[in-house]
């Protein structure tokens, strides 16, 4: 048997258990080269034998798998449209809503876009996302748009991916062989009157009851709260963010600081009386980057209760670049802190193959300044990404730690069951699921 059919053959077998998803876009049945390609890729660095593939894909199968932090698949713009947006002067900031709300929603409206998204759910075989549905920031008029699109999205296509607000709504969606999306906000939502302190956070209820459940302290750069981990200061964590966390903490929102500072990172996780995270990051003592985390901030966030979700960042990960830099951060992570505290949260998403001729409808565009919140030092996403780790093989994942050894009842934790129990730890169960 030769190497393709022999990859082909194995993923044959975990077609009846849902891991075929192969196929997508304008026409269905035809095969979707991206996923192909990807898959292939990293079957070729991980080498792994048949017994090793064909366990690694039904174990993969049968899990629940809930990312830390990641994106649902994301759809093609309507270039056509944006390009009318565009010779009608639509602005900088009308042009990034419209794109990102296509990018978020087309699957509603578009049988090719819907048919892609999918496809590619199929194919990663991940029953729940922690979501990102929040823009940078702690605007609760910018925090929302997000939160806006991602709950059309799930409502108008609750059939196959709904929104979850609790661990048994997530259960649920692996019973049913469907998929949902569990919110997260990339900043807390503050007023900003700065009136009080309760004034200041009564939006953090707000945003619970619309079904936000976890939120970043900081992103990369300083804010009220604390800072950032692009910040030379490393200032750590404010009297202010105590009290948002200890707000956090009472709501029932997990606590993320995947984006914090070492310092912030470790005076959060000593602040939190519930299990928090640090949701798409790796581990700095292995691969030394500011998106990384120390072992002493690490074991903090572990002492809580919580976790650190393996990123599939290669700036971040160092070492190979590839799948297997990913799998060392886990290896590492499971050594040092127990299979119990750690988690993937890829922070990557699958983007529509129709993207690329979308994009080139629209005229060219002139240069334009780096966002405030973004403040990355130079060189720090030097790595370009690397399709071992592209959202879809996910089953790959599993394959690599099948490979390293863990035993199957330890990937089943990694996989999703860490990340549910901190979400029943944080928001338990109040009411029958609405799934």
């Amino acid at each position: 048997m030769n190497r393709r059919t022999f990859v082909s053959s194995s993923f044959s077998l975990a077609a009846p258990l849902g891991l075929a998803g192969q196929t997508g876009g304008a026409n269905p049945g035809e095969p979707n080269e991206a996923i192909e390609r990807a898959r292939q890729n990293a079957i070729n660095v991980l080498n792994p034998s048949q017994q090793q593939l064909e366990h690694g894909l039904r174990l993969h199968a049968g899990s629940l798998v809930f990312e830390s932090y990641g994106f649902s698949p994301r759809m093609a713009m309507d270039g056509d449209a944006v390009k009318a947006a565009i010779e009608a002067g639509a602005s900088d900031l009308e042009l990034e809503d419209m794109r990102e709300e296509m990018m978020m929603t087309r699957a509603v409206d578009s049988a090719a876009e819907r048919d892609e998204y999918f496809s590619a759910w199929k194919a990663s075989g991940v029953t729940a996302i922690m979501q990102n549905a929040g823009e940078e920031g702690q605007d609760p008029l910018r925090l929302i748009k997000r939160l806006a699109r991602f709950t059309y999205t799930t409502d108008m296509l609750e059939s196959m991916v709904s929104k979850a607000v609790s661990a048994a709504d997530v259960v649920a969606a692996k019973q049913r062989n469907r998929h949902c999306l569990v919110f997260t906000g990339n900043g807390v939502p503050l007023t900003q009157h700065w009136v009080s302190v309760p004034d200041e956070f009564r939006f953090i209820r707000i945003f619970y009851q619309l079904g936000i459940r976890m939120m970043h302290v900081t992103y990369n750069r300083r804010n009220m709260l604390g800072d950032g981990c692009a910040e030379t200061s490393n200032g750590g964590l404010s009297d202010f963010g105590r009290a948002a966390i200890a707000e956090m903490n009472s709501v029932g929102v997990i606590v993320d600081v995947a984006h914090c500072g070492w310092q912030t990172s470790l005076e959060a996780a000593k602040a939190s009386s519930k299990p928090m995270v640090a949701s798409h990051s790796g581990c700095a003592d292995l691969h030394q980057h500011i998106r990384c985390k120390p072992d002493n901030v690490i074991r903090a966030i572990v002492d809580t209760g919580g976790l650190v979700g393996i990123c599939c960042i290669p700036s971040f990960l160092g070492r190979s670049h590839d799948i297997n830099a990913m799998l060392d951060h886990i290896d590492y992570a499971v050594k040092r802190f127990g299979a119990d505290h750690v988690a993937i949260g890829t922070d990557i998403a699958y983007s529509s193959r129709a993207n690329a001729s979308e994009a080139r409808k629209l005229p060219p565009r002139g240069p334009s300044r780096a966002r405030f919140e973004y403040f990355w030092p130079p060189n720090a996403l030097s790595v370009p990404h690397n399709t071992t780790m592209a959202w879809t093989n996910w089953p790959l994942f599993t394959v690599g730690m099948v490979q390293r050894g863990h035993s199957d009842s330890d990937i089943q934790k990694i996989l999703g069951g860490n990340v549910l129990r901190v979400l029943k730890a944080i928001a338990p169960d109040r009411q029958v699921s609405r799934i």
